[in-house]
């Protein structure tokens, strides 16, 4: 509140929800998607929605109606708990991480960041794995600028870089 002038703490900005994307290719291996389906509900405790074609692509041999990935929205307590999972446990795995770039916000506050494999969180054992995936997690705050969205992110422990 300090940092950004608040008077009133209702207008302290909070994390509205964190949405978590795997995007796949089952032309490869039919069965993929229940592999990414399964490893993406063991990392965010919620079943995952498969998300389709809307549009046929022929550049990408996508059709419409074809699965084309899986995705999660988790809201309140889920939320923070995946956050805090994130921060704590999942990044700092990461080989050679130095921390979240701060150029990734949106413009409104919400910020987006990408996971190049699912083995990073301890939920996840190799051999569970069928195909190394990666995923996006885009945290959507009810900040309006992203200087507000830094600060609300930066408290919650966010290991962004210098």
């Amino acid at each position: 509140m300090q940092e950004l002038g608040y008077d009133n703490p209702m207008e302290v900005p909070e994390i509205d929800k964190i949405v978590v994307n795997m995007g796949i290719s089952e032309r490869e291996d039919p069965g993929i998607i229940d592999g990414a389906m399964e490893n993406l509900k063991t990392i965010t405790g919620q079943k995952p929605v498969i998300t389709r074609a809307r549009k046929a692509i022929s550049d990408f041999d996508i059709r419409k109606g074809v699965p084309v990935g899986c995705k999660v929205t988790l809201r309140e307590k889920r939320a923070y708990e995946f956050l805090n999972k994130l921060y704590n446990l999942a990044l700092p795995s990461i080989r050679d991480f130095r921390g979240l770039s701060p150029d990734s916000f949106d413009g409104r506050g919400n910020y987006s960041l990408g996971i190049d494999e699912q083995l990073v969180f301890p939920e996840i054992t190799f051999d569970d794995v069928r195909q190394v995936q990666g995923m996006d997690v885009t945290i959507v705050t009810s900040a309006e600028t992203d200087r507000e969205g830094y600060y609300l992110l930066d408290e919650l422990g966010s290991p962004f870089r210098e």
